[in-house]
């Protein structure tokens, strides 16, 4: 299990500003339901440059839902020339540091930021015009030598603890260690002993979760008399049936969400997302 702080915890149980702005004077979009973490950002500016208010919708793990209610906490009140200078590492100190594995999580919070920005200024953003080099994630190279650059990062792990690059498929992890080489003066292209992590095949994957459903969800919820029965995997989407006193229980989606679908990304692959049966 991740190790949260009490801030973290704080806006994930009871996040802040939860919503959307009717009218608002900036949008920012970023991520996928499909990658796993999707976030919307909605600002809304008055005639002095000030954020007035923010509010966020999201779609994603404890870590998406604190950044994001933490960035908003941020914002109101703040000036937009300051609020171009937030940086993600910004939002992990004000929720007192997040696991390296989530820090994706507060760069995905300052990428909606400067979205939001940028639909309100009407300046295109750089990044955007990067070459895409993580098809999975649709990360570019852009967003890569920006979280290197600002991070200090040395590792294509580091990498994809940050920007999600190489948390999918692992096609992309050559591009993101030549990506290293460029941006990081003295850094070998292909360091010695560095092993290259295999590549998950489909029929891996499945057995995969069906040994964690097996091993450590079906005897937590038989504990409280509920099952689970794995019904499907097409893709990243992995489709189970809740049985026993979980079918019925009103925190069934929680359950799905923040303890099934949690601990498969967790032991699996990060990108899984876990829905219910019907």
């Amino acid at each position: 299990m991740w190790e949260y702080t009490d801030k973290v915890q704080e806006h994930f149980i009871n996040p802040k500003n939860v919503g959307e702005i009717e009218n608002a004077s900036g949008v920012g979009n970023v991520g996928s339901i499909a990658c796993g973490d999707a976030l919307r950002l909605t600002i809304k500016v008055d005639e002095n440059q000030v954020i007035t208010d923010a509010k966020f919708k999201t779609f994603g793990c404890a870590s998406a839902i604190a950044s994001s209610s933490m960035l908003t906490e941020m914002l109101k009140g703040m000036k937009l020339e300051d609020a171009k200078k937030l940086t993600n590492d910004d939002i992990a100190k004000a929720l007192g540091g997040l696991p390296k594995e989530k820090m994706h999580c507060s760069v995905m919070g300052r990428e909606a930021l400067e979205a939001a920005i940028a639909d309100y200024t009407g300046v295109m953003l750089p990044m955007a015009q990067g070459e895409v080099v993580c098809e999975c994630f649709g990360v570019t190279d852009l967003e890569i030598i920006r979280a290197i650059q600002e991070n200090a990062l040395t590792s294509v792990e580091e990498i994809t603890n940050f920007t999600k690059a190489g948390g999918g498929c692992g096609k992309c992890e050559g591009r993101l260690q030549a990506l290293l080489a460029e941006t990081v003066e003295g850094f070998p292209e292909h360091p010695a002993g560095q092993k290259k992590r295999k590549r998950m095949t489909s029929l891996e994957k499945i057995k995969k979760i069906e040994e964690v459903i097996e091993r450590e969800i079906k005897p937590t919820l038989k504990k409280d008399g509920g099952d689970i029965e794995l019904i499907d995997v097409d893709g990243d989407f992995v489709t189970v049936s809740l049985r026993g006193a979980c079918a019925g229980c009103h925190s069934s989606q929680t359950t799905l969400k923040e303890y099934v679908e949690k601990k498969l990304r967790e032991q699996v692959l990060e990108s899984l997302i876990v829905e219910e049966d019907r």
